[in-house]
């Protein structure tokens, strides 16, 4: 027969195992949410007094590669520059949903849009006659390019650094931002002819280690499909 002490001993070393096993599984699905635990820290959009107007984003899909046109009806600013930022800022808060065809971490992206007129003229020193300046080339790298036509604009768009940082790194994805970015400026704003792009106001050699941002591109119509051959 077992004497009453150990049966006692007993029951409370399996009470105990229990307990500790409790702890141990509630202390696993704890590490677990915070290491899947995807916090929205999209900033939200500040409250506009204009009326729905339907835009266009040029949205990638990391399936197959495309950038598809797509409307979205949004209250944005009249103000050009703000206008802009707002347009990017909705496209890429797109790609922090679930489900996202081009998945990207939320958080801020777009920091400030500056829409310069072209051609840029160099900066003119004090008290000198911009008449007598005669004309230099432009650089190698610099921003100062010609429009195709009259009334050209060139976009500088400053990106903040997390988004740049924390951008799935590779070429395909990193160029897929790219066009969509300007896909989205070419289908909004027909002034819009060159975009640079800054990270925290600096110049920056790649989005994420692959993407050229040195460069000046072209805003062209990047899309590949359209939102009609999709349906």
């Amino acid at each position: 027969m077992i004497p009453r002490y150990q049966r006692v001993l007993f029951w409370i070393l399996a009470g105990a195992s229990l307990l500790m096993a409790l702890v141990l599984l509630r202390g696993c699905e704890q590490a677990r949410e915070k290491l899947t635990r995807h916090r929205n820290e999209t900033p939200l959009a500040a409250p506009v007094a204009t009326a729905s107007e339907t835009a266009r984003l040029a949205l990638a899909d990391d399936a197959d590669g495309s950038i598809t046109l797509e409307d979205r009806d949004l209250a944005l600013p009249t103000e050009s520059t703000a206008r802009a930022r707002a347009l990017l800022a909705r496209l890429i808060a797109e790609y922090s949903y679930k489900n996202s065809a081009h998945p990207i971490e939320s958080g801020p992206a777009v920091d400030d849009v500056f829409l310069l007129d072209l051609p840029l003229q160099p900066p003119v020193a004090a008290g000198s006659n911009p008449t007598q300046q005669p004309a230099q080339p432009p650089a190698s790298g610099d921003l100062a390019i010609e429009p195709h036509g009259p009334g050209g604009q060139l976009a500088v768009i400053n990106l903040h650094g997390t988004f740049a940082d924390h951008h799935p790194s590779g070429i395909e994805p990193e160029m897929l931002t790219i066009d969509s970015i300007i896909g989205t400026l070419y289908a909004n704003f027909p002034r819009i002819e060159q975009v640079r792009f800054l990270v925290d106001g600096h110049p920056r050699d790649t989005l994420s280690g692959h993407a050229d941002l040195t460069r000046t591109y072209p805003v062209v119509n990047t899309a590949t499909r359209t939102s009609q051959e999709t349906r």
